[in-house]
């Protein structure tokens, strides 16, 4: 077994060699793998156990088209060796050669080495040293590739070429710190109780809080912070047939993506179970609100607010960055006939619940909340029965989704679910 070290030879040659150093002065084996594109002037005296030579052609070309690619497809170049990269680095995985990996990038470098390490399963240690992670622009490409994998992200503070006294502690520390993720590794347990997934975030808290008491006896609950983010990872580890079962207690990142919000996940957001064939309990928690922060959009004319009239609604800010508007009676309607739409595409409807709570789809519609508007809520309950195949059960609760009874509704909707996927024997 070794500890995986990637990066450009010809641009990074002093920080691999000290990372490479420390790392086997620790007694580990190291595996050098060499993924330069020809944009370093460095000829390397340090030699790679992987060569870039190699790498392209796993990706399915070779390192002289690579070059030749740079100046006018930069981007088919880059794919090539990520490609190549992802390709090694499981090959070494799979044959127990790998027990965990580090890089130093630039930007272009950054991208090829997430692309390897998104390959790689969850628990495996990764670990990445860049200068390019800060930028608020870059956001958005970061979450693609680290949304769903548990990659450890060290910001390099300033560029990671040549070789100065703040370059020393930048690679030092990283080696460090990627031998001490491999020494302190403890193999992932299998879980003796099914796991089952949970949509969540601060407005359902109390209502998810009731469920997992009602269900940690039997069940292994596993939680996502549905913000955008968490709903791409519990999609990713449901099409790996993770879960037992899905809790969507708030599925409002397709709203948000139907209304422009923040949380927008996109269009299959609700195929989450779509081809899993396990018991999807829905709630409409968020479905009562559009993320659209941070508050200064509303005084610069932003399109999001000026189209959708925002200004005029009621609205909780929660600080600057973070506010929430009610939707409307016209876009519960929307919500309520795209979300029918949708789950009728399940092929087993017996599978799919919808659990309604009646006095508030969050504690911020409940009465006395600042979004309170019962009005709205039933308009998405009409529409969502006018609309929603007679196969999926639509169960209305005379609670608020954060009230106890609410949760019960949900476990007995989960049990009645997990009851009828059990084969029937026959006598």
């Amino acid at each position: 077994m070794a500890i995986v070290i990637v990066g450009m030879l010809d641009e990074r040659e002093e920080a691999l060699q000290i990372i490479k150093e420390q790392i086997e002065k620790r007694g580990h084996k190291a595996i050098l793998i060499d993924m330069s594109i020809g944009t370093g002037a460095i000829v390397s005296s340090l030699k790679a156990d992987v060569t870039s030579d190699e790498i392209a052609h796993l990706g399915g070309g070779t390192i002289e088209q690579i070059k030749g690619l740079l100046a006018t497809e930069r981007g088919k170049a880059t794919s090539i060796v990520a490609e190549g990269l992802a390709k090694k680095v499981m090959e070494l995985y799979r044959a127990n050669k790998l027990e965990g990996i580090i890089a130093i990038a630039g930007t272009t470098g950054t991208f090829i080495s997430l692309t390897a390490m998104r390959a790689l399963p969850f628990g495996v240690p990764k670990l990445l040293i860049s200068s390019f992670l800060i930028a608020p622009i870059n956001a958005n490409m970061l979450a693609d590739y680290v949304g769903s994998r548990d990659i450890t992200l060290m910001h390099s503070v300033v560029d990671t070429v040549g070789l100065n006294s703040l370059i020393r502690t930048l690679a030092t520390n990283g080696a460090n710190a990627i031998c001490g993720m491999v020494e302190g590794w403890v193999p992932s347990k299998k879980e003796k109780k099914p796991s089952i997934a949970l949509t969540e975030f601060g407005f359902c808290d109390q209502g998810a809080h009731y469920i997992r008491k009602l269900l940690e006896k039997d069940y292994d609950l596993i939680s996502f912070h549905a913000t955008g983010v968490g709903d791409r990872v519990a999609m990713d580890f449901v099409n790996q047939g993770f879960f037992e079962a899905f809790i969507d207690l708030v599925p409002a990142s397709f709203s948000e993506y139907l209304l422009g919000g923040n949380r927008a996940f996109g269009p299959n957001r609700l195929d989450v179970a779509l081809h899993a064939s396990i018991p999807y309990i829905l709630a409409p928690c968020g479905f009562d609100m559009i993320s659209c922060g941070p508050i200064e959009r509303r005084d610069k004319g932003d399109l999001l607010w000026t189209s959708r009239k925002l200004a005029e609604r009621k609205i909780l800010i929660q600080d600057a960055i973070r506010v929430q508007a009610r939707t409307s009676v016209e876009e519960m309607e929307i919500i309520a006939k795209a979300v029918a739409e949708k789950l009728n595409q399940y092929p087993n409807k017996n599978l799919v619940k919808f659990i309604i709570p009646q006095k508030g789809f969050s504690s911020l519609s409940a009465k006395g909340g600042v979004l309170y508007d019962p009005i709205a809520d039933k308009a998405f309950v009409e529409v969502l029965r006018k609309n929603l195949n007679a196969g999926i059960k639509i169960i209305e609760v005379n609670t608020d989704i954060n009230n106890p009874h609410f949760a019960q509704a949900i476990v007995e909707a989960l049990k009645e679910c997990l009851k009828s996927r059990r084969p029937t024997v026959q006598k």
